[in-house]
Formats: C-alpha cells, sequence, structure tokens
C-alpha cells in the first residue's frame, strides 16, 4: 500500500469521526425534532411507519443492486442507517455490518501486499 492511499485512508476515516460526533447541529435539530414527535403519540406511529418503510425499501433496492455495477452496498447501508434511527435491531445490524467490512478491507490489503512481496522476490 502507498504512501498516498494510507493518508487517503486516514482522511476518510478521520472525516467519518468527524462526522459521527454528537454535537453537531444537525444532530442536535433531529434530536429536537425527534423529541417533539415523541410527544405526539399518532404522529410518532407514523413517523416510525415511514422510517420502517423507507428504511426497508433503501435496504432492498441496495441488495438487488449489489451483483449490479454502481453503488448496491452503499444503498444497503444507507437503509439500515435510516432504519437505525428508530429500531435497535437495524442499528445493530449496521455496527455488525461496517465492523466485517473493515476487517474484510484489512484482510484483503495484506492480502495484496504479500502478493506484491512476493512478486518483488520472484
Amino acid at each position: 500500500m502507498t504512501h498516498e492511499s494510507l493518508a487517503i485512508e486516514r482522511s476518510i476515516r478521520a472525516d467519518i469521526a468527524a462526522a459521527e460526533r454528537s454535537d453537531r447541529p444537525v444532530r442536535q435539530l433531529m434530536r429536537s425534532a425527534r423529541g417533539w414527535i415523541a410527544e405526539h403519540p399518532r404522529l410518532e406511529f407514523a413517523y416510525r411507519v415511514a422510517v420502517a418503510v423507507a428504511g426497508s425499501v433503501l435496504a432492498v433496492a441496495g441488495l438487488i443492486l449489489v451483483p449490479l455495477p454502481g453503488p448496491g452496498w452503499l444503498v444497503v447501508f444507507l437503509g439500515l442507517a435510516v432504519l437505525g434511527t428508530e429500531f435497535y435491531w437495524a442499528h445493530r445490524i449496521a455496527l455488525w455490518l461496517k465492523s466485517t467490512l473493515d476487517r474484510f478491507w484489512q484482510w484483503w490489503k495484506q492480502r495484496r501486499a504479500l502478493r506484491a512481496a512476493r512478486r518483488t522476490r520472484a
């Protein structure tokens, strides 16, 4: 792996960590809006149904797109993120998928580095 690709990976990880901070203004706005919705039972039920439908459609569409060229896994993660805003099980699945994908990419990078080292020795 080159120095440039390591720098890009570090930059991406830093951007993700910064975006996930809970003190971000958008997160605070969403938290206050969700609090207002929670005070109205019928509206809360409709909101949860809308989140379930939207997240499910995104996740299923992403799974359909996985074998095709394009952002299939990205759409699956987006659907799980939408579902994860209201359903704990979806949040847990998204965390598990993220960690599994991260482990896979680490394994893949190590495998590529070993293959490159073997080629240079030969």
